[in-house]
C-alpha cells in the first residue's frame, strides 16, 4: 500500500513539474508579445486596384470572380519600397508587423511552389515576390515578423466554398478533393515557416470548418518544426496563444491573458480611395491607451495602394502615433493592466513590479487630477516625457490631488507617473458621501469647490444623490439649499445643471465612458460629467441605443456626434465621439446630456472575430 501511495505521489509531482515547466515556457514565448503593445497590420492585395473589399467583394457578389481577378493586371507595385514601409512602422512605435501573405481571394504575395497557386510573381503586373523583401527589412530592423494567412481560399478549385451562394462540392462527401486542399494550404504554411521563420502566424477564416477538418493539430506541429516558440492567434482552433477582438474596442477587460485588438484607421482594411472616414490621430492614440490599460495590444491596420505607396492620411497617423509613443515609451512597453476602476477618472497601467502607476489623462485642467484609495506612500510624482515634477497634495488618508502645470500637458494624452517604495496597495474603503453642508458652505481654508463638484458627480454615479431631499426641480427655479451663507457660485452651478441632478440615478459602468455619469429617472437620458478641457472628442463605448440628440446641460446648445467602427452587419456598437466646443465648457465641471431612443441598453459582451462581412 505504501509503495502504491509513493508511486502516486511521484506521478503527481512529476505532472506538476511538467505543468509548471510548460507554463514557464509559454510565459517566455509570449513575453515579447505582451511587452510590445503596438503592432501594424498590413492588408495589401489586388483589391487595392479598384479600391474594393478584399475578397468579400466577389464572395458577396458585388463583383463577379472573373472581374475581381482582372485586378491582377493593375496590381503593379511599381513604387513598393519595403525599407520605407519598415522605417515608417518603426517610427510609429510598433514592435511588430503582420502582413497578408494570402487573403481569402487566394492570391499569394510570395513565390509559393504549391500546385495551381495564383501568385503576384507569376500572375500579376507586379511580377514580384512581395513578401520576401519586406520580411528581410523587418528582420534587419529588429521588429518581430507576423504573417497573416487565410485558411479558406475561395479561388482555389479544390476548396469547397466559392461564394456566398455557390459551393463547389460537399467536403464531407468528397474527402479526396478536400484532402487535396488540405495538402495545398498546409504545403504553403510549411513554405512560409521554412522561408521566413515568422515570430507570429495570424490565421483568419477558421469559421468555415471545424478545427478537426482544418487538421489544426497537424498545422501546429508543422509550424513548430522551424520555430518551437512561434506565436499563433486564436483563429485556427479557438484556443491559440492569444485572442483577437476585431474593430470593437473592448468595454471590459478580455478574459484572455494575452489579446490584441485589430483595428482600422478608417472603415476599410485594404486601400479604398473613397473611404475618408478616418479617425483622428488623437482617437487612435487614445485607443492605444485603452488597450494598454487593459493589458492588451493594438494591431493598427494600413492598406497600401496598388503601386505600393501608402495613403498620406495613414502616414500622418503613424507619424503622429510615433511622436506620442517616442515621448511616452516608458508608460507603454513592458507595462501591465492598470488598477481597478474608481480610483481616478482616467485610464491607468502598472509597471511590472507594480511600484509605478501610470495615469493617462486625455484632458487639460487647472483644477488638479484626483487619485483616490491609495494605501501606499507616494515617493514621487512626475510627467512622463519631461520628468517635470508634479505637486502632490494629500487631502485625507488615501486621496491625493496632482497639480499639473499648463505647459506640461500633452496635446493628446498626458501621462503622470506615480512612484511608490513598494508594490501599490489599494484601499477599498468607501468615503462618506458629500453633504449639502460641505458642498455649499463658505470656508476660509483651501477652496474645495471644484473637488466637491467632482465628488458630487462621483456620488451620483454611485447612486447617492443628495438633492433628492431638497426642493430642486429640473429647471432649478426656486431652489433653496437650506444652508446659511451658501456659496453663490455653487448655487449658480447647481441651478444651471439642475436637470442632471434632479432625481438622477447611478450612472453606467466605467468602461463605457472615462468619467462619472448619471441617468435620468426614466433611464433615457445619459449625463456625462466632463472634467477640464478634453484634448479631443469625448467617447462612449458599447451603447446599443440610437441617439436622439445631444445637448450641453444648462445652455441648450445642440452638439453633433460621429460614430466610428459601427459595422452594419455586426451587433457590436460603434464608438460615439462628441466634440465639445471650448466656449461651451464650464469652468468647474461640464455636463453633457445624451437623449436616447429608449431606456439605456449597453453592450458588454466579448468582442470576437468577424465571421460574416456583407
Amino acid at each position: 500500500m505504501f509503495s502504491k501511495n509513493l508511486t502516486l505521489i511521484l506521478i503527481l509531482l512529476l505532472f506538476g513539474s511538467n505543468v509548471n515547466a510548460q507554463q514557464k515556457a509559454d510565459l517566455n514565448k509570449m513575453q515579447w508579445f505582451a511587452d510590445a503593445k503596438l503592432g501594424v497590420f498590413i492588408h495589401w492585395g489586388i483589391y487595392s486596384v479598384n479600391g474594393i473589399s478584399e475578397s468579400w467583394a466577389f464572395y458577396n457578389n458585388y463583383i463577379n470572380h472573373e472581374n475581381y481577378m482582372k485586378q491582377l493586371s493593375g496590381f503593379t507595385a511599381t513604387k513598393y519600397n519595403p525599407q520605407d514601409w519598415v522605417n515608417l512602422i518603426k517610427e510609429s512605435g510598433a514592435k511588430y508587423a503582420v502582413i497578408t501573405t494570402k487573403h481569402h481571394d487566394g492570391i499569394s504575395l510570395w513565390n509559393t511552389k504549391a500546385p495551381k497557386a495564383t501568385t503576384t510573381l507569376n500572375n500579376s503586373a507586379a511580377k514580384k515576390d512581395l513578401i520576401s523583401p519586406f520580411v528581410t527589412e523587418l528582420k534587419k530592423s529588429g521588429l518581430k515578423t507576423g504573417l497573416y494567412f487565410s485558411l479558406p481560399d475561395w479561388s482555389y478549385t479544390d476548396y469547397d466554398v466559392f461564394t456566398r451562394e455557390r459551393k463547389r462540392y460537399d467536403s464531407k462527401a468528397d474527402l479526396q478533393r478536400w484532402n487535396r486542399y488540405l495538402n495545398y494550404y498546409q504545403s504553403q504554411l510549411k513554405e512560409l515557416s521554412l522561408q521566413y521563420n515568422p515570430d507570429l502566424l495570424w490565421f483568419d477564416g477558421d469559421w468555415e470548418h471545424t478545427p478537426e477538418e482544418w487538421q489544426s493539430d497537424k498545422v501546429h506541429s508543422l509550424l513548430k518544426v522551424k520555430n518551437p516558440n512561434i506565436i499563433i492567434n486564436s483563429r485556427l482552433d479557438k484556443h491559440g496563444d492569444y485572442d483577437t477582438p476585431e474593430q470593437g474596442v473592448p468595454v471590459v477587460k478580455p478574459n484572455a491573458k494575452y489579446w490584441e485588438l485589430c483595428y482600422t484607421m478608417n472603415d476599410s482594411w485594404g486601400f479604398q480611395p473613397y473611404d475618408n472616414h478616418y479617425k483622428s490621430s488623437n482617437m487612435i492614440i487614445r485607443t492605444l491607451v485603452d488597450c494598454i490599460s487593459m493589458g492588451g495590444n493594438l494591431l493598427l491596420d494600413i492598406g497600401p495602394k496598388a503601386d505600393g505607396t501608402i495613403a498620406p492620411e495613414q502616414v500622418k497617423i503613424l507619424k503622429d502615433l510615433g511622436r506620442w509613443t517616442n515621448k511616452h515609451s516608458e508608460a507603454i512597453y513592458e507595462t501591465q493592466a492598470g488598477i481597478a476602476d474608481g480610483h481616478v477618472n482616467a485610464k491607468t497601467a502598472l509597471s511590472k513590479d507594480k511600484k509605478q502607476l501610470y495615469i493617462y489623462v486625455d484632458f487639460k485642467t487647472t483644477k488638479g487630477i484626483v487619485l483616490k484609495g491609495i494605501k501606499s506612500t507616494i515617493k514621487k510624482v512626475e510627467i512622463i516625457g519631461s520628468k517635470a515634477e508634479v505637486k502632490s497634495t494629500k487631502f485625507n488618508d488615501t486621496d491625493y490631488i496632482f497639480d499639473v502645470k499648463e505647459n506640461d500637458f500633452d496635446n493628446d494624452v498626458t501621462v503622470i507617473k506615480v512612484l511608490f517604495n513598494e508594490e501599490i496597495q489599494l484601499s477599498d474603503k468607501k468615503e462618506n458621501p458629500l453633504s449639502l453642508q460641505a458642498l455649499f458652505e463658505i470656508t476660509h481654508a483651501m477652496d474645495f469647490t471644484n473637488l466637491n463638484f467632482r465628488t458630487l458627480a462621483g456620488d451620483i454615479n454611485n447612486g447617492v444623490n443628495i438633492f433628492n431631499s431638497t426642493n430642486l426641480m429640473a429647471d432649478g427655479v426656486g431652489f433653496k439649499s437650506g444652508i446659511q451663507n451658501a456659496k453663490n457660485s455653487v448655487n449658480a452651478w447647481v441651478v444651471k445643471n439642475a436637470e442632471a441632478l434632479y432625481k438622477t440615478t447611478s450612472g453606467i459602468p466605467f468602461g463605457h465612458y472615462t468619467g462619472n455619469t448619471a441617468l435620468s429617472a426614466d433611464k433615457q437620458t445619459l449625463y456625462l460629467f466632463v472634467e477640464g478641457t478634453p484634448t479631443g472628442p469625448i467617447a462612449i463605448k458599447g451603447l446599443k441605443n440610437n441617439i436622439s440628440r445631444i445637448r450641453v446641460v444648462g445652455e441648450g446648445t445642440m452638439l453633433p456626434h460621429e460614430i466610428y467602427n459601427k459595422l452594419y452587419w455586426s451587433k457590436v456598437p460603434g464608438i460615439i465621439y462628441i466634440d465639445i466646443p471650448k466656449d461651451k465648457l464650464d469652468r468647474q465641471l461640464t455636463v453633457i446630456a445624451v437623449l436616447l431612443d429608449g431606456p439605456i441598453d449597453l453592450y458588454r459582451e466579448k468582442v470576437g472575430a468577424i465571421e460574416s462581412n456583407l
